[in-house]
């Protein structure tokens, strides 16, 4: 097992100190080889808080007191509040590399909110980046030399992590965002191509590799209406169009959109519309 820590002022005791915005307390690093596990337990949390970087391997993480635990792989961070119970095991047969940091501050709870990270966050995706191991390690060492300025070089060095966070967190909302526009805009157009066909909403949702519950609720949130919603809408609006302007029987109108059945055709159109589909032809000649 590797173990390089370093502690301000050489002092293992957690603090809460205000007397700057951000104060970092202490830094370190595990890497279990041939140790079976690391256990941390802290039932009533620390005083500090604490960003851990899970580098390599995977920690098992139990929140809100749960029995259960969580696995949190390479690539994520996990925070903690001041007085937030930790409780987390690292094993030996994981091959787990993590960095840590602990800080302090009069202003750290908007701090974090400014870089992204919310309050009820825990578990940060950053992906795993040499940039990261590089930071932390270079805390470590200003900690433990104390050279000139170390403590502000220290804030700027956690400033520098909470910023890359930040980034990552931005640079995946914006995929998310791309990635949404792109689908609910080519299920609009299947819709409007096919909206006279039989449409099942779950099976389009599995070809597209979604959820139906996900893409529902997301094309609602895009459009304001549910996709099925959606679909009458277009056939609604097919349907004044063939009243005003053609001389086809209701029956052959409700075929013409999708609706083989004229009297669900009927109450669908007087449900949209507030009349049925003859009022409405007599209403517009």
């Amino acid at each position: 097992m590797y173990i390089n820590s370093a502690y301000l002022n050489n002092s293992l005791v957690d603090f809460k100190d205000k007397s700057k915005p951000l104060i970092v307390g202490s830094c370190g690093t595990y890497h279990l080889y041939t140790r079976p596990t690391l256990p941390t337990h802290r039932p009533r949390g620390r005083l500090d808080y604490q960003i851990l970087y899970i580098a390599s391997g995977k920690a098992h993480f139990y929140f809100d007191s749960s029995s259960e635990s969580t696995i949190v792989t390479a690539g994520h961070m996990v925070i903690y509040r001041p007085k937030e119970p930790q409780r987390y095991i690292y094993y030996g047969v994981d091959q787990t590399e993590v960095y840590w940091v602990h800080f302090t501050g009069s202003n750290v709870k908007n701090i974090l909110r400014s870089y992204g990270i919310k309050d009820n966050m825990r578990i940060i995706p950053t992906g795993t980046s040499l940039e990261y191991t590089r930071i932390f390690k270079q805390m470590i060492q200003e900690l433990q030399r104390c050279q000139t300025d170390y403590k502000e070089l220290l804030t700027l060095l956690l400033r520098q992590i909470l910023i890359s966070i930040h980034r990552q967190l931005t640079n995946e909302h914006k995929l998310r965002n791309e990635y949404l526009d792109k689908e609910i805009e080519l299920a609009i157009q299947y819709f409007n191509d096919n909206y006279n066909t039989e449409i099942n909403i779950e099976a389009y949702a599995a070809s597209r590799g979604m959820s139906v519950s996900w893409f529902i609720r997301n094309f609602k949130q895009y459009t304001n209406t549910t996709p099925m919603q959606y679909i009458v809408s277009i056939r609604i609006t097919n349907a004044q169009v063939l009243l005003e302007t053609t001389n086809y029987n209701i029956t052959e109108i409700g075929s013409i959109i999708g609706y083989d059945n004229p009297l669900y055709f009927s109450r669908i159109f007087r449900k949209q519309k507030g009349v049925s589909p003859s009022e409405y032809r007599n209403q517009c000649r």
